[in-house]
């Protein structure tokens, strides 16, 4: 990467300052280089002078010469770097040869090629997808493209809670709760039983009993009502999978909740974790008789009530698991650290799923695992790890990630629109599935689809459905992860601003003008050359594209793919720019084949990232 030659350049530049002055290097240095915001101070700037200056007992205009020099000498075989300049207080200031970078290979850092398995979306198998999954999923989606770009051998799990009290409450109503009206899918109809039944339950808390008497026939997996959670289940996950596949997510595993159950996972799980000090059972108090992990301090986060608690209940008196205990055994699994294993068959054409009969599969052991779950569960995350290092697996732990982020709710315009009450007047409302409040994923994708086939005057181009997914998708991409989105109609159905849609149309943009080319044009650097000046316009573009290495990578460390749709937009913005300030197919030949050379690089630059962000590359809209 640019950023990482640079960077070791002055590195081995201030080493040799120090040998010189007869000082010791100190182990402790941390050079960082910035692109300046202000083209006039260089395509980077490092203020490691100042930093030095007491250690060296010399002002730092003195030590920034000292290492200037240096940096010219190695300048000599990279090339890289057009000029070197210090500027007060003690800048180093570093332009680019942009001749030499466009002929230049650049490569992302090695990697061993670990093995990183990710989950995300994992639904209750019970309703309809509503926006605050998508979110999930699309999170999840970006972060397996990222990690496969960047070289990691990725497999993807959608953990299916088959034997929870959402699906219990489903098949409660089913059974007795009637309900009539139009649906198109079965997990529409779902939708409204599952509020139904909750409302049921409100009004009659004494029929409470049928969810706990449902939870129980659907762990022990061999009665009517077994078969019927079975069914429901497998009908709501195959609507869910084929939903999230228009949005282009795709996943390897569907791993049962129930198969962990059957196939012993927490019983060898526990085994190991009552050779521990930590996983007791407790005979007194308001916890007996229930298996719990001791915590030393009490953790507190957003979670519900029980996790609030100083010790966290695996097993409850009554011997039913809890949601962790069975994680814990999954998250086991998933490293390779059980005796146990699935066996597999397939769910779907290129999907395969975990079962009681099938084949043996190489799914599993991980070298790093990747959760995308929102931040209430960041506590049971957290017992995961805690039970991780407990067994003494403490690399294991170290990679287990927990990817967090914010939930969605609605705005007051978006929650009245759904008849929800606003008089308190909130700046937000939570959306409910057991109150049957929320914006489902179909219907979004429906009006997003309507907004965008009134505003288009060219129908030839992409369909107004995969706009419509793909605006979608960036637009629940582009936040911080851990914002709050308040999902408002209005501003996702946009179509221009920092958009997917201004994206794609920039996009489409660039190959338009490539294909007006009646000259020959490099795509490789080889045949142009670079002008001795510059436009501002010109520079910036480049500059934006030289760093999509280090981007991405950095992406791939912190695992936030929202840096990257920054980037995109920062970068088909300044293309923009550059389009309206800069004929790209008049002028000398010289400076059209520049531009054209300039205008394909941003091109596949630009492609690169929408591929990695799961939209679309048109070339016309």
């Amino acid at each position: 990467m640019l950023s990482q030659i640079i960077k070791h350049s002055i590195e081995q530049s201030v080493k040799k300052v120090f040998h010189t002055l007869e000082v010791a290097y100190p182990n402790d240095v941390a050079i960082l280089i910035e692109q300046p915001a202000n083209l006039e101070h260089g395509d980077y700037s490092c203020n490691i002078a100042m930093q030095l200056a007491k250690l060296l007992r010399k002002s730092p205009l003195v030590i920034a010469e000292l290492v200037k020099a240096e940096i010219k000498l190695q300048e000599r075989y990279t090339g890289l770097l057009q000029k070197v300049e210090v500027a007060a207080p003690g800048f180093i200031n570093l332009y680019m040869n942009w001749q030499v970078w466009a002929k230049h290979s650049f490569n992302l850092p090695d990697n061993t090629r670990e093995k990183v398995i990710i989950e995300h979306t994992s639904i209750n198998p019970n309703k309809a997808a509503h926006v605050g999954h998508l979110r999930n999923a699309c999170i999840g989606d970006a972060l397996v493209r990222i990690m496969k770009r960047t070289g990691h051998n990725v497999e993807v799990h959608n953990y299916v809670d088959d034997l929870g009290n959402q699906l219990a409450d489903t098949v409660v109503g089913l059974l007795n709760v009637p309900l009539e009206g139009e649906h198109q899918r079965f997990g529409d109809y779902c939708w409204d039983l599952y509020a139904k039944v909750n409302k049921e339950y409100a009004r009659n808390p004494e029929i409470t009993h049928k969810r706990t008497d449902m939870l129980h026939a659907l762990e022990q997996g061999d009665g009517n009502e077994a078969w019927l959670g079975n069914l429901v289940a497998e009908r709501i996950v195959r609507e869910h999978v084929a939903e999230m596949k228009r949005f282009g997510i795709h996943y390897d595993l569907l791993v049962w909740e129930s198969n962990i159950l059957k196939e012993g996972f927490w019983t060898a799980a526990s085994e190991l974790l009552k050779q521990t000090a930590v996983f007791v059972q407790e005979t007194e108090g308001k916890l007996a008789g229930c298996w719990v992990l001791k915590q030393g301090t009490e953790v507190s986060s957003g979670a519900d009530s029980e996790d609030h608690q100083m010790d966290k209940v695996l097993v409850r008196s009554n011997g039913i698991l809890t949601y962790t205990a069975k994680d814990i055994a999954y998250h086991l699994w998933k490293f390779g650290l059980l005796s146990k294993d699935f066996t597999y068959s397939e769910f779907s054409s290129g999907l395969w799923t975990t079962g009681l009969t099938g084949t043996h599969e190489p799914y599993g052991h991980a070298d790093r695992v990747i959760n995308v779950i929102d931040y209430r569960q960041e506590y049971p995350q957290q017992m995961v790890k805690q039970a991780l290092g407990a067994l003494g697996y403490n690399e294991q732990a170290e990679k287990l990630h927990h990817v967090s982020y914010g939930v969605v709710s609605l705005s007051p315009a978006s929650a009245a629109e759904l008849g929800i009450d606003i008089s308190e007047g909130k700046s937000s409302y939570a959306m409910s599935g057991r109150q049957g409040i929320g914006v489902k994923v179909s219907d979004l994708v429906k009006l997003m689809e309507q907004n965008i086939e009134h505003s288009r005057s060219d129908k030839e181009g992409l369909s107004s459905h995969i706009i419509a997914a793909a605006a979608i998708r960036y637009y629940l991409l582009r936040f911080n992860l851990g914002t709050e989105i308040v999902f408002d109609f209005k501003q996702a159905t946009e179509i221009s601003g920092n958009t997917g849609v201004y994206l794609m149309y920039t996009y489409a943009r660039a190959s338009s003008v490539l294909s007006k080319s009646t000259i020959p044009f490099s795509t490789d650097g080889s045949e142009f050359q670079c002008p001795i000046e510059m436009e501002k316009a010109e520079l910036a573009l480049l500059r934006q594209l030289s760093v999509w290495q280090e981007t991405l990578y950095a992406a791939s460390i912190e695992l936030t793919p929202n840096i990257l749709c920054t980037y995109a937009h920062t970068l088909a913005t300044l293309f923009n720019n550059f389009y309206s300030i800069c004929p790209i197919l008049k002028g000398e030949e010289a400076t059209i084949a520049f531009r054209l050379w300039l205008t394909s690089r941003f091109k596949d630059t630009l492609g690169d990232v929408l591929e990695v962000l799961g939209l679309p590359t048109p070339s016309r809209m």
